[in-house]
């Protein structure tokens, strides 16, 4: 058996929100959006947010490095923000992208940023400064991935095409042309395959030969997962759940093995989301985090229930 319980809804944000990263421990979450407010949450009192920092705009992005002390936030006009939490005050916003910063992740020594203006840039997380960029798309590039074993990146366009690039080089391995009819708004690599969601609200599985780390993908297998756009999908940390997030207002948890769908949180049943859900965030201890169009960040217990073998009669 399976089973998914609420059990915190964390209000405070004055917009929408956008943006989930890890806080300054496992039990801790950011939360940013359209108030321009940087949030952390304490799992054990989410009721209580701390504000961390503050932006003049709006915030599409946050990225977390909780040894260094230090949050980089992307915002809807193309800045890149670098906060240290220490000293919240100097950030530095090094206006690059000439649109929104859709997404920010990190590999290692560097931080990639995924730009409104079809640019990705790959910058120097010690320095703070961008080394290099190229232009994949003349449309936003939504989404990054990174599979660390394959030594490479995956991101997602506007124009529906997935680019493959070896994050050392920013060599363009491959494009996955027509991956979804329109947007990538979300990818996300499990140990066998690549995962993509979209605009045309489908989820698709994305297979190849990982022993040979070729990037030329075939399509296993797709479903209509949600009614409306697929905003974000995250595996939990022991890659047994997938879940995803939509516009349609729900929670979709699934098998990612059989693609079998586990559960749909709502709004009428689970007391969910009234509005748009965003992003998706899983802790280490089985808690799956999610903020939403309706400025509220909710705590959600995933779990599987072991049941006896034995049936009372």
């Amino acid at each position: 058996m399976f089973s998914v319980r609420h059990l915190h809804t964390s209000k405070g944000h004055r917009a929408a929100l956008y943006a989930l990263a890890p806080g300054r421990s496992e039990h801790h979450v950011l939360s940013a959006g359209g108030d321009g407010w940087i949030v952390e949450w304490d799992a054990g009192d989410p009721e209580s947010g701390q504000l961390v920092a503050s932006i003049e705009t709006r915030i599409f992005s946050l990225c977390s490095i909780p040894e260094l002390n230090l949050i980089i936030a992307g915002n809807m006009d193309g800045g890149v923000h670098w906060i240290d939490r220490a000293a919240p005050d100097l950030t530095r916003n090094i206006q690059h992208h000439r649109k929104g910063v859709y997404d920010i992740v990190r590999s290692g020594q560097w931080i990639f940023t995924a730009g409104g203006d079809g640019i990705l840039t790959r910058w120097d997380l010690t320095a703070a400064r961008a080394v290099e960029s190229i232009q994949l798309s003349n449309q936003a590039l939504r989404c990054i991935a990174i599979s660390e074993s394959r030594q490479e990146l995956a991101v997602g366009s506007s124009d529906g095409s997935i680019y493959f690039l070896d994050p050392d080089t920013l060599e363009l391995k491959n494009i996955l042309k027509k991956a979804h009819t329109n947007s990538v708004f979300t990818l996300a690599y499990g140990p066998h395959h690549l995962f993509s969601g979209g605009r045309d609200a489908m989820l698709r599985v994305w297979t190849s030969n990982l022993e040979l780390r070729t990037s030329n993908l075939e399509l296993q297998t797709e479903l209509p997962a949600h009614w409306f756009t697929i905003n974000h999908l995250a595996f939990s940390p022991d890659g047994a759940f997938l879940a995803t997030a939509s516009r349609d207002k729900t929670i979709k948890i699934w098998n990612p093995a059989t693609l079998e769908l586990l559960k749909v949180v709502d709004t009428l049943r689970h007391g969910g989301h009234v509005n748009s859900v965003n992003r998706l965030l899983w802790l280490r201890h089985g808690t799956l985090v999610s903020c939403s169009d309706d400025r509220s960040v909710m705590w959600w217990e995933v779990k599987s229930i072991v049941t006896s073998e034995l049936e009372i009669i």
